[in-house]
C-alpha cells in the first residue's frame, strides 16, 4: 500500500532550525527496514536507516525552516502556523493518502483544515511516528537532517548542548553569549520566551553592574 508520512524534527528548541520531512512509498517495503519513531533508535542507527530510506521510497522531500524565517515569522504568528504552511506545502505534492504526526493539540482539527486546503486524504494523529511505517521514516529524515544541521553550527559556535531550553549546557552558553555580547541572533530563536527571559536578565545584570561602578 502507497502512503506519504510526514514528521518534524527541531520545533522546541531554542537554537536551530526546525525541518520537516516527507516519506512516499510502499508501507511495507519501509516498515521492512526496522523505521520507527526515531527518538527511540540511536544517532547510528538513525544514520543508517536514513539511505536505506531514501533509496527504497519513492519521494523524499524536506523543508529547513531556518533560524531567520522562524525569527521573522514568529512577529505575525504562532509556531503551529508556521509548521501549517510548510505542512501544506509538502501535502500539496503528494499522490497518495498522507499521515501526519499532529502538531497541533488537536488532531481532528488538524486533519479537517489540511485536508481541506489540500484537497488530497490526509490523516492526522498524535505518536503517528510509532502507528505509522511512512510517518517513522519522515521522523528518521527529519531527525538526521536536523543533527547535521546543528553539528555545524556547534563547530563554529562550539558546545551548546542539545539546544533545548531544558538542558542546562544551552541556557549557560546562552547566558555566555548575552554576557559577552557574541552575535548568536542567526542561530538563536529570538522570539522564544526562552531567550527574552535570559536577554533580559543579563541586560539587568548590566544596568546593576554599570550602577556600581558609577558609585
Amino acid at each position: 500500500m502507497k502512503q506519504c508520512g510526514l514528521d518534524e524534527a527541531g520545533r522546541g528548541p531554542v537554537i536551530g532550525p526546525m525541518v520537516i520531512a516527507l516519506v512516499c512509498g510502499d508501507a511495507s517495503e519501509i516498515a521492512g527496514l526496522g523505521v520507527k519513531d526515531s527518538k527511540l533508535l540511536s544517532p547510528s542507527r538513525r544514520e543508517a536507516l536514513f539511505p536505506a530510506i531514501k533509496e527504497i521510497a519513492d519521494c523524499v522531500e524536506v523543508r529547513i525552516v531556518s533560524v531567520a524565517e522562524i525569527n521573522t515569522e514568529m512577529q505575525q504568528f504562532t509556531m503551529n502556523e508556521i509548521e501549517h504552511s510548510r505542512y501544506l506545502d509538502l501535502i500539496m505534492k503528494v499522490k497518495y493518502p498522507a499521515y501526519v504526526d499532529a502538531f497541533d493539540v488537536n488532531a481532528e482539527r488538524l486533519e479537517t483544515r489540511l485536508s481541506r486546503e489540500s484537497g488530497h486524504e490526509v490523516h492526522a494523529m498524535h505518536r503517528a511516528d510509532s502507528i505509522y511505517a511512512v510517518v517513522s521514516a519522515a521522523s528518521i529524515i527529519a531527525k538526521v537532517t536536523r543533527d547535521r544541521l546543528v553539528r555545524e553550527i556547534a563547530m563554529e559556535f562550539g558546545d551548546f548542548g542539545s539546544g533545548y531550553p531544558s538542558d542546562p549546557r544551552t541556557i549557560e552558553f546562552l547566558k555566555t553569549c548575552i554576557a559577552n555580547r557574541i552575535d548568536v541572533s542567526g542561530i538563536v530563536r529570538t522570539e522564544w520566551i526562552t531567550w527574552k527571559r535570559l536577554q533580559s536578565a543579563g541586560m539587568q545584570k548590566d544596568l546593576g553592574a554599570n550602577y556600581t561602578r558609577i558609585k
